[in-house]
């Protein structure tokens, strides 16, 4: 299954596509869309993320689309121009018949670093290490949007009786359900 991760942002906007065999993940593509760099006027912006990203689509394939919820921002305004950007990029994939699911940022980051809490660093740590990525990544935005991917790879497989779709008790139970996800 192929998997279109997107970290939406109305100035740069991360995507990353990943697809899972089995147990393994397989990176395809990431990259980010710089909306404002081509566009100050927002309604612009917007397109540029919606046409960027259908041609991801239309070039990568992917099967499914998992996309950031709007976390809490400063201002009412970010929140808003965070609001259209993630609809320009759900649009894009519904479009393209490819379904949507969405992740809330702490939950991302316990599925890939084990800590809802943790830094950019550590996210880009973890998704290079997943996906044997040996470059560093110029933007967070693109790791980010990969650590979505990797999130919706995991919830797929625990859904799909991995794990036994149930909330492991202990660390050791969690090892047992996900020996791919422990690195020796």
């Amino acid at each position: 299954m192929r998997i279109l991760g997107v970290d939406p942002g109305s100035v740069v906007c991360g995507y990353g596509v990943v697809e899972k065999v089995g147990k393994n993940l397989t990176l395809i593509e990431y990259g980010v869309i710089e909306a404002k760099r081509q566009h100050e006027d927002m309604p612009l912006r917007l397109k540029t993320i919606y046409t960027r990203l259908q041609k991801v689509i239309e070039r990568s394939l992917p099967d499914q689309l998992a996309i950031e919820t709007i976390f809490y921002h400063k201002s009412a305004s970010s929140i808003i121009k965070l609001a259209h950007a993630r609809s320009a990029a759900i649009l894009a994939a519904i479009m393209l018949d490819v379904p949507a699911s969405e992740y809330a940022p702490r939950f991302i980051k316990r599925a890939v670093t084990g800590n809802g809490n943790a830094s950019k660093e550590q996210v880009q740590y973890m998704v290079r290490t997943l996906l044997n990525i040996e470059e560093t990544p110029d933007f967070y935005d693109a790791t980010d949007a990969l650590a979505v991917a990797i999130c919706h790879s995991y919830q797929i497989a625990s859904l799909a009786g991995k794990g036994g779709g149930k909330k492991a008790s202990s660390w050791k139970e969690f090892i047992e359900n996900n020996p791919e996800r422990v690195k020796k």
